[in-house]
């Protein structure tokens, strides 16, 4: 199957940026463009393929969804992962019935945003793979789909998701000797005491390990390591 030509919509320049990146690091995948209305994201369908829209809700000339009723109107075959912090049961079920294929809450991680997009396309493999479908394959096209995500949940309010999946990366090429808040607050330009609560949240996830060095000081230093 080729590359599944992605189009991303949102407002905010550096959320799209990120979405964008995201989605251009996910093997299969390639971002066909970036828009941020709801007037740009129709144009653009009506003049290109189109596969998936990543789309936020809250748009500054519309909503979100009223781009999913004017795909559904006109008969297009595009389908649609909301992004959104909209939390709202009534929100969810109007968003399902417009059909999209997932609804990811902000703010979510790379991992997060990955396991979706992997889920969506072997849903699109099993469907390009068959001409009639049993119950059984039908069943399973809505498993992949609904699949509940593996990684960790959502980081708690006050840790952004760009800023940990940074963190996660930055443990990863220290393997295996780990890194201590400090270290990890210089890289990024925080503050130990915040870069020590997004490694906190990891070693809680069980997703780093905990360890322990001397320091500069020849105090024991704690060091956070990446399991995968």
């Amino acid at each position: 199957m080729d590359n599944l030509r992605v189009l991303v919509v949102d407002d905010e320049p550096l959320s799209a940026r990120g979405h964008a990146e995201y989605v251009a690091r996910v093997p299969g995948f390639v971002v066909a463009a970036t828009v941020g209305t709801v007037r740009e994201a129709i144009q653009t369908l009506s003049h290109g393929q189109i596969d998936l829209i990543l789309l936020d809700l809250n748009l500054p000339d519309g909503h979100g969804l009223d781009i999913a009723r004017a795909i559904r109107a006109a008969g297009r075959p595009v389908d649609i992962l909301t992004i959104t912090a909209g939390r709202e049961v009534e929100l969810v079920r109007a968003a399902v019935s417009l059909g999209v294929v997932g609804y990811l809450l902000k703010p979510f991680t790379f991992a997060d945003l990955r396991e979706r997009l992997a889920a969506y396309r072997r849903y699109r493999e099993g469907i390009a793979s068959t001409t009639t479908a049993s119950q059984s394959g039908v069943d399973e096209f809505f498993r992949d789909l609904r699949r509940p995500m593996t990684v960790g949940g959502l980081p708690p309010k006050g840790l952004a998701g760009n800023v940990l999946d940074r963190v996660i990366e930055l443990l990863r090429e220290a393997r295996p000797e780990g890194l201590s808040a400090s270290e990890v607050g210089t890289a990024l330009g925080m503050s130990r005491v915040s870069a020590r609560r997004y490694l906190q949240y990891l070693a809680d996830e069980g997703r780093a390990g905990r360890g322990q060095r001397l320091g500069g000081s020849g105090r024991p230093e704690v060091t956070f390591e990446w399991r995968d």
